[in-house]
């Protein structure tokens, strides 16, 4: 696309040098002799960029400049001037402009100067749509009645610093809620720092949250700041939080108390301005009465209460999913698109999602990557009722678990034997595995390595 340039120039033999210099570079050039006709021919074609003459008859450069920006902030000026003085060049910067460059003109300062700014165009283009994905990535999709009244509820919650407590089942889009909340903050241009508190051995999980001092334990070799700190002034998702330990709740509850902690193996006191956004798809108020929960960080955290949907609460929204599904598949690939036929809709929308939003996405993927052809049929989608019924096949060593004498020995032999069937059920590959089962991947591959199972098969 060609870039239109406007030259502002009371001097007839500038506009004319500049303009050939930057017609030449492949620009679109035009020009007005003062500021009049300048403010004027921009409203009219708003160009990438201008040149504007510091002092010219009429209003001179700094109040064109000063008009400019108020009519369009997101021009990009260049001032000219053959007497400025620092203290003009400082006005200028502070009305807007990008740059100064003095007469008599260099031709290589000037085209360095357009080249710079153009890419700075560019770049804040860029920035700009990126903002747009953003706001798009961490929207609730759905017109149901449930998800609209959740957007109104986030938008009601998200300007303040309450802690927020989300329930649902799994696969119903918990950590989404929670970043939606964050970006819809005042604190969207600080960290959101994500934790899945049920993938973090208990031995670990408070030196990831606190941090730890130098020589606190063996291998801590330097100071490491814990997600609190890395948090400071944004938002803390504790994700699965009903499967924290009853100590390091404690800790938190000081956290949340206080708004200051100590690292691991340390004594000074870390002060910190963290808003927590904490899920978990347990029933905490039977994890309370079980004494698996404190009551007290319950009532914390339940500030605000959000409830996560199911999927089968909101059938009608599965084809504004798919569709998402589908656009975010092909631009992440490359690839040309496909369309589900009204009836393969009509056929998804028959099935209850017990997995929820996570297993319309995994089975749209997986739709996509298998048919071959660009129209998806109803007989292109698996059997979901036939897979649910049937359910997986028994675990052939299950037995074994129940020989044992100590309820540590058969959980670790159930376990084994969990892993390797997740694992032969998706094709031997880790990833895939630990997202479904919903375990750190560098988690799945230590207990890979500490159960001997092979994965090279």
């Amino acid at each position: 696309m060609q870039r239109t340039i406007l030259i502002i120039d009371d001097e007839k033999d500038i506009r004319t040098s500049l303009g050939g210099i930057l017609e030449d570079e492949g620009y679109n050039v035009m020009s007005a002799p003062c500021g009049i006709d300048g403010i004027e021919l921009a409203g009219q074609e708003l160009p990438d960029l201008v040149l504007l003459d510091i002092w010219m008859p009429g209003i001179d450069g700094l109040e064109t400049l000063e008009r400019l920006k108020t009519l369009f902030p997101q021009l990009i000026v260049v001032m000219i001037s053959g007497h400025g003085t620092i203290e003009t060049a400082v006005r200028a910067t502070k009305l807007g402009a990008f740059d100064f460059i003095e007469k008599p003109l260099s031709l290589e300062k000037v085209l360095i100067t357009v080249a710079n700014a153009m890419q700075l165009q560019e770049l804040k283009a860029e920035n700009a749509e990126l903002k747009r994905s953003a706001v798009n990535e961490y929207e609730l999709l759905g017109n149901t009645a449930p998800i609209a009244a959740l957007r109104d509820q986030i938008m009601r919650v998200a300007p303040t610093s309450a802690s927020t407590l989300i329930t649902g089942e799994n696969g119903t889009g918990k950590e989404l809620i929670a970043r939606s909340i964050h970006y819809y903050s005042p604190r969207r241009e600080r960290p959101f720092i994500a934790i899945n508190c049920a993938a973090i051995p208990e031995e670990l999980i408070e030196s990831e949250l606190f941090g730890h001092e130098k020589g606190a334990f063996t291998g801590a070799v330097t100071q490491k700041k814990g997600r609190f700190d890395l948090a400071d002034g944004g938002t803390l998702f504790l994700d699965e939080i009903g499967d924290m330990s009853l100590k390091t709740q404690a800790k938190i509850l000081r956290v949340l108390q206080e708004r200051c902690f100590e690292r691991v193996g340390g004594t000074r006191l870390v002060t910190v301005d963290v808003r927590i956004v904490a899920a978990t798809n347990k029933v905490l108020a039977d994890e309370i009465v079980a004494g698996h929960f404190r009551e007290d960080l319950y009532y914390r955290l339940n500030v605000v209460p959000f409830h996560a949907p199911a999927l089968r609460d909101r059938l009608d929204d599965i084809p504004l999913l798919v569709g998402c599904f589908v656009a975010q598949l092909y631009r992440r690939e490359g690839r040309e698109s496909k369309k589900f036929q009204p009836e393969t809709l009509e056929m998804l929308k028959g099935y209850s999602w017990p997995g929820n939003v996570r297993e319309l996405k995994n089975i749209v993927e997986r739709i996509l990557i298998m048919t071959p052809g660009r129209i998806i049929t109803p007989t292109d989608v698996p059997d979901l009722r036939g897979a649910v019924q049937s359910g997986p096949p028994p675990c052939p060593k299950l037995d074994t678990a129940f020989s044992r004498s100590a309820l540590r020995d058969a959980r670790e032999d159930f376990e084994r034997e969990f892993i390797i069937h997740k694992l032969e059920e998706n094709d031997w590959n880790i990833s895939r595995t630990a997202e479904i089962i919903e375990l750190e991947r560098s988690n799945l591959h230590r207990k890979i390595k500490s159960y001997g199972i092979d994965v090279r098969r």
